[in-house]
């Protein structure tokens, strides 16, 4: 028998540095998927198939490799509802910047325009989700695209789509595919001198300096706390630069933003000159709308969220380490001084306050179980955290020290996304602790993803915060000023539902339970899931609330006293009245 297409392609994939692809089978998909199986898995040199229950999840487990890893991650889907299921986490890795190729299997060629069953035009639907999205139509076709598709995921950082006929992947090769270097890694463009001693310029002349960073700081840590001390500037950060930016830092002013804490937002507007590092972050009310500079590897970022008066389009260490023998030393430390004063006072008051001072109530407060969960999980655990409550709970009670990542979908803002990233990033590195912070709402949206962890054997754990509510919803209807309305549902023991399917589960309701049961959760060496019953009255309140966002929100409660809910205002102002931000 010789070899096909498929073949070609597992051949060109492995050439690439890929070891495996998550995807769902089918019929579109099944001279691929014989081809993989041929070739032995990656212990023979070939690929292994990473079975999972939804397309969507093959995408964000793939998408979580690449960014825990830094390399290239594949899945796929077959033709029609398998492409339309894989587009939403293609489209969740794409706009993380994860190098990720989607693998498209399409209807026959003879049969495409004709309104066949499950016909797509998977082409035109990809190309929003990715730098690169092309159909291979004859088998010649096919080296030259694949090459193109993996060098624009790896040095574009994003998504590329091979969109693949399934009679095509079946014809004959047309020979062995000849060998090419490809990219590697993204590129790093330093800025010009002109620009550096125009932004060292600015720097010297402003009176006060703050740091806003993001992911775009990776590999570049050492550089911005260089910066920072040497301008005595405050250093705040956005959750994805969280990982990068927070662990002994000395100029941490937290993060600003929806899920903010700290002295961040001030820092941010009382600063004379405002840097945004490696930061496309979208929330520009947050943001101070004058004396900005940006740099960002995108021109396409620069100055898209707020106004600057100077925009770099480079690498942030390359930058950084050309502009720091530019810039004059400080030692005035007045203006760092009061923001890490006010930081202080912030924490002290709003993140400490449940898990020191409310972990005997019941329900469970969220942020008492991942306050636990913090203190108990390995020094280099990955969290994955769904979208909603529980970013608000990473963000301000999980501890970077360097060695931990958390992987969220934090640019799209995709519910259920972290069970299937937790399947992904315990695949890519299977020593290493994966604890999944899922809400139940998206815990139930991608419940069959129970069955992929157990199926593989993962010791991932998943971590329930279990209140019965959409969370995140509710509390934008209540600054919209509206009563919560379908965002409540029936309770679940989640815990009943994973022990037939063969997890080591534990179901809690009293808070006095609860460091036991994490405890023996992190400890059991197989797949664990941990039921927690929190209560949805744990509200998160930004850093900074605007007089429009309070009014909102007391409005709201009048409408619920209104409507006899006088028992839920109590219990809202009794769990929320110590994390009100004060002056």
């Amino acid at each position: 028998m010789g070899n096909s297409v498929a073949d070609d392609l597992v051949s060109l994939l492995v050439g690439a540095g890929v070891t495996r692809i998550y995807g769902l089978v089918g019929d579109s998909l099944n001279a691929l998927s014989d081809a993989v199986r041929r070739s032995g898995g990656s212990a023979a040199g070939g690929l292994d198939w990473v079975h999972v229950h939804n397309e969507e999840s093959a995408a964000f487990a793939a998408s979580a490799e690449a960014q825990l890893t830094g390399k290239l991650a594949v899945c796929a889907g077959s033709c029609g509802p398998g492409n339309t299921h894989l587009i939403q986490g293609v489209m969740d890795a794409h706009r993380s910047g994860a190098p990720v190729l989607a693998l498209a299997s399409h209807i026959a060629t003879r049969q495409i325009g004709s309104g066949f069953f499950q016909e797509t035009r998977p082409q035109e639907l990809f190309e929003q989700a990715s730098h690169y999205c092309e159909t291979v139509s004859i088998p010649e076709q096919l080296s030259r695209c694949t090459r193109l598709a993996v060098q624009n995921a790896v040095g574009r950082s994003g998504a590329a789509v091979l969109v693949l006929p399934g009679d095509v992947l079946a014809q004959d090769s047309p020979g062995r595919p000849g060998h090419s270097a490809t990219v590697t890694a993204r590129p790093k463009p330093a800025p010009t001198p002109e620009s550096l001693r125009e932004l060292a310029a600015r720097i010297d002349a402003a009176g006060s300096v703050a740091i806003f960073g993001g992911i775009g700081c990776t590999g570049a840590r050492d550089e911005v706390l260089a910066l920072a001390g040497k301008l005595k500037a405050p250093v705040g950060h956005t959750l994805r630069g969280k990982d990068l930016l927070q662990y002994d830092n000395p100029y941490d002013v937290g993060m600003t933003g929806l899920l903010g804490y700290g002295a961040c937002y001030h820092a941010l507007h009382e600063a004379d000159l405002v840097l945004l590092l490696g930061t496309d972050f979208p929330y520009d009310d947050f943001l101070p709308g004058r004396d900005t500079v940006q740099i960002d590897l995108d021109p396409a970022r620069l100055g898209r969220r707020t106004p600057l008066v100077q925009g770099l389009a480079a690498d942030v260490g390359e930058t950084l380490r050309a502009l720091l023998p530019l810039v004059k030393t400080r030692d005035d430390r007045s203006f760092l001084d009061d923001m890490l004063h006010r930081t202080a006072r912030s924490l002290r008051h709003s993140v400490d306050t449940y898990s020191r001072a409310k972990h005997q109530q019941t329900p469970i407060h969220p942020e008492y179980l991942a306050a636990v969960v913090d203190e108990l999980a390995d020094l280099d655990a990955v969290f994955t955290v769904d979208t909603g409550m529980c970013c608000t709970w990473a963000a301000r009670y999980l501890t970077p020290n360097g060695r931990r990542r958390v992987l969220g979908s934090f640019v799209h803002g995709s519910m259920a996304n972290a069970l299937p990233m937790a399947i992904g990033a315990q695949v890519a590195q299977p020593g290493r602790q994966v604890i999944s912070f899922s809400g139940d709402g998206g815990l139930a949206m991608l419940l069959g993803e129970l069955l992929t962890v157990k199926t593989h054997a993962l010791p991932t754990k998943i971590v329930v915060f279990n209140n019965s509510s959409l969370g995140m919803v509710r509390l934008e209807m209540l600054v919209a000023g509206d009563p919560p309305f379908e965002t409540d549902h029936d309770a679940v023991d989640y815990a009943a539902i994973a022990a037939p399917m063969g997890f080591h589960t534990r179901r809690v309701t009293d808070p006095a339970d609860l460091r036991a049961a994490v405890a023996e959760i992190l400890a059991h060496d197989g797949p664990a899931l941990l039921d927690v019953v929190t209560t949805k009255d744990a509200l998160e309140v930004p850093s900074h609330v605007t007089v429009a966002e309070a009014r909102g929100f007391a409005l709201a409660l009048g409408k619920t006293v209104l409507s006899g809910g006088v028992g839920e205002v109590l219990r809202l102002a009794e769990t929320n009245v110590r994390n009100i931000p004060r002056p």
